[in-house]
């Protein structure tokens, strides 16, 4: 039962890897979906796997109303949640889909990623098209959501969009490629993104070895709530908007800036 007081936001975030083949990975949504949350999260590209560094993603593209985002919409429905995944979505360029973030049930909204990650040796940029600049919000249990994807987490300037824009929580999908450094930059961007902004961060990445795992919830003041490793994990959290209240009273920076 979805909760309609907006004091409190129960989230679950499902650290599941996703395969190459799509039909797979649809099939996997409903067992993937746990019960009782307001908002269930899913890694970046759950829809189909980015595959080696340089393949083409274009044939897996699909419209928002692809069977991807029909499956999503339909379990999220079952689950009576707001879900949301990470897919390839369609766009006037074949070649270079969007990299795009669907959410789908009681809340609606399709983020596609601002920031390609053409970093670390990679360029995602090279078979993606960059979204627009305004920044997404949704509404989940009467709290309002941003909406981020990986590697937007290392521009503090769009999580500050999110929130001058009334972000209570900051939802971060991933597929945070591992190696030397990541997990320690990850979980230093995702806490400091929380504490800079005086936000939950809420932050699901896809399971190792490819991938770092280490999925977090944190609070505003920084705290990790929950915190998995880097194998399969479903991590879950209630964020209460006392804690919220509570933090940003403490400490004031978003009203002691000086533009």
């Amino acid at each position: 039962m979805t909760s309609t007081t907006g004091n409190d936001l129960r989230i679950a975030l499902v650290q599941e890897a996703s395969g190459l083949d799509p039909a797979d990975n649809r099939a996997r949504l409903e067992a993937a979906t746990p019960p009782g949350a307001d908002l269930v999260v899913l890694p970046e590209a759950f829809a189909r796997d980015f595959g080696e560094a340089s393949s083409d993603v274009g044939p897996y593209a699909e419209p928002l109303d692809g069977p991807f985002g029909r499956e999503l919409a339909r379990v999220a429905a079952l689950r009576d949640t707001t879900l949301a995944a990470g897919m390839f979505e369609a766009s006037g360029d074949p070649e270079r889909p969007w990299n795009t973030l669907l959410v789908r049930g009681a809340a609606t909204a399709a983020y596609r990623k601002i920031h390609l990650y053409d970093s670390f040796g990679y360029r995602e940029s090279d078979r993606l098209s960059a979204g627009g600049l305004e920044p997404t919000l949704v509404e989940v249990a009467g709290f309002t959501v941003g909406l981020m994807t990986c590697y937007d987490l290392r521009f503090p300037e769009l999580a500050r969009a999110l929130v001058d824009r009334g972000a209570e929580v900051l939802v971060v999908p991933s597929a945070w490629v591992a190696g030397p450094r990541k997990v320690d930059h990850w979980r230093t961007l995702v806490r400091a993104r929380a504490i800079e902004n005086t936000v939950f961060v809420a932050a699901a990445g896809q399971p190792g070895p490819r991938y770092t795992g280490h999925s977090l919830v944190v609070d505003p003041m920084g705290d990790v709530l929950a915190e998995a490793g880097d194998g399969p994990a479903v991590l879950t959290a209630t964020l209460r908007r006392d804690v919220l209240a509570e933090a940003r009273r403490t400490n004031p920076s978003l009203t002691n800036r000086r533009l």
